[in-house]
């Protein structure tokens, strides 16, 4: 019975993303590939890993196990390759981030770029996730560092602000839409310009459509916000993306931003760590940049 590491982290992607699609997308497969490899998992070991339905997986007895094991299997993997890597290339450490959509296009850049050009010897594996997702991940100690909306429980993690943010509707400047503020729920009737289904943000978008009892009408799903925007500058539909994103998009497209009333909307976010006394010390580094960033760069106190 034999296991690659692709068919470890593609099922250990696809229960903490609680999708196949976005399994695959985390693994870099086709998801027809994927579910050939989860099938063939299944089948070498008698037993059903996943139960698959239309709001898609969820782990099953014999996977909650098998997911324990593969994710000890991938950690001591990515300990051997970083530890090995040391020698080979003169790096003194990895620092595991993991971050939410909107951090992770509008501020990490701003952040990591100074950071990694003062410490050429320490190397930042960035990753996208939902907020909850980054918080069970740092609990866990499969990331050293979490940026998440602040309205996701960390509770038992020590956590600082980042930066602040918000979700703004943009339309084209033809739309009949606003320009006073609007509740989501009110333009769900309307097509929207969104991200891949793998993006952590439209996972989040998607999932407040469906508490509202309308599913969102996605008409193209582009690979960034400013690709977002010009589709909406041409009249294809509507987009929600940070307030960051479509100032920068308003200067140079022909788009209105218009506020959302809903609460969700307003994005503050938050660096999450489980414990810093206990980081390695390049984590540490890494930490304490981001606190005088958001205290320089946006603004914010970290105390």
């Amino acid at each position: 019975m034999r296991f690659d590491l692709v068919d470890l982290s593609l099922f250990v992607a696809s229960v903490e993303s609680g999708s196949l699609t976005r399994g695959a997308g985390r693994s870099g497969l086709a998801l027809a590939a994927a579910s050939a490899r989860i099938r063939l998992m299944e089948e070498r070991l008698k037993v059903r890993l996943l139960e698959r339905s239309r709001r898609g997986v969820t782990v099953t007895p014999a996977g909650d196990a098998m997911l324990g094991h593969a994710r000890v299997v991938l950690a001591a993997v990515e300990a051997l390759e970083a530890d090995v890597s040391e020698f080979a290339g003169g790096m003194k450490g990895r620092v595991r981030l993991l971050s939410n959509t909107t951090a992770l296009a509008e501020f990490l850049p701003r952040a990591l770029g100074p950071f990694l050009a003062a410490h050429p010897d320490i190397s930042v594996g960035v990753e996208e996730r939902l907020s909850h997702e980054i918080v069970r991940a740092v609990v866990a100690g499969e990331a050293d560092i979490g940026i998440v909306a602040g309205s996701a429980d960390m509770a038992g993690l020590e956590t600082f602000p980042f930066a602040r943010d918000r979700l703004v509707l943009v339309v084209s400047v033809s739309s009949a839409i606003g320009p006073e503020p609007v509740s989501f729920e009110t333009v769900l009737n309307q097509e929207f310009i969104g991200l891949q289904e793998s993006s952590a943000i439209q996972t989040f978008i998607a999932d407040h459509a469906v508490q509202a009892g309308r599913p969102i009408r996605l008409r193209m799903q582009m690979l960034g916000f400013d690709a977002v925007c010009r589709m909406v500058e041409s009249s294809a539909g509507i987009a929600i993306v940070p307030e960051s994103s479509a100032v920068r998009a308003a200067v140079t497209m022909a788009v209105r931003i218009v506020s959302l009333s809903d609460s969700w909307a307003e994005r503050d976010l938050r660096v999450c760590i489980k414990s810093e006394a206990r980081l390695p010390p390049v984590a540490s580094q890494l930490v304490a940049h981001l606190r005088e960033f958001a205290a320089t760069a946006t603004g914010l106190t970290t105390a």
